[in-house]
């Protein structure tokens, strides 16, 4: 008789077998090449900071890169300060502060319009290989933005572009059109047990 960890050896290997056909096969027949839309949605943390990782991907790659932050107005991030010193990254940072500081809509309709602008005019350039709209959700979700006008937009960017957009409540109609849409669960968050946003973490 085999020793236990022997036969849990072979019935690995084969399952992996198994595993390894299936995932064969389906890079096998995924032969598009083209740009992508991602949207990361959901309560959870780490929407703008998985874009962010992205962000470093790209370059890697040697790639351009263009970030229009909606909503959010501080200009003291670490992610800011990192990628405004790479040569191939353009960053604006268009809010005026989260909603609820504000209270302001008129003001936050036309922050976010002129954020939108901003963000066209990074959609319609091709020598720009990723665009990161982050928060873009919220602006849809109050209707600073219309989210048809704002797809119509994403629809006709040059073909080889990537896309990000960020954000709590992403719309329906973005979900649909999106090639990849991750919804972050939140589990637990520190601020709950009273601790304060921490540079390198939180911003």
């Amino acid at each position: 008789m085999n020793p236990p960890d022997t036969d849990r050896n072979t019935r690995h290997a084969e399952r992996m077998q198994r595993k390894k056909a299936v995932v064969d096969e389906k890079i096998a027949a995924a032969q598009n090449e083209r740009g992508v839309l991602l949207v990361n949605t959901g309560n959870g943390k780490g929407k703008s900071s998985a874009a962010f990782g992205v962000v470093a991907r790209a370059l890697g790659h040697g790639m351009k890169v263009g970030v229009v932050q909606f909503i959010k107005g501080r200009s003291d991030t670490g992610e800011e300060a990192f990628f405004r010193r790479q040569p191939d990254v353009v960053w604006h940072v268009m809010g005026d502060g989260f909603t609820w500081d504000t209270q302001d809509r008129a003001r936050d309709v036309a922050s976010a319009q002129a954020a939108w602008e901003q963000a066209r005019a990074l959609l319609r350039d091709p020598a720009i290989g990723l665009v990161v709209l982050d928060e873009l959700n919220i602006a849809l979700k109050y209707r600073y933005l219309e989210v048809e006008a704002v797809l119509a937009d994403l629809r006709a960017r040059p073909a080889p572009q990537h896309v990000i957009v960020t954000g709590r409540a992403a719309p329906p109609e973005l979900v649909e059109a999106a090639d990849t849409v991750t919804d972050m669960g939140l589990v637990k968050h520190a601020f709950a047990a009273g601790v304060k946003a921490m540079p390198g973490v939180e911003f």
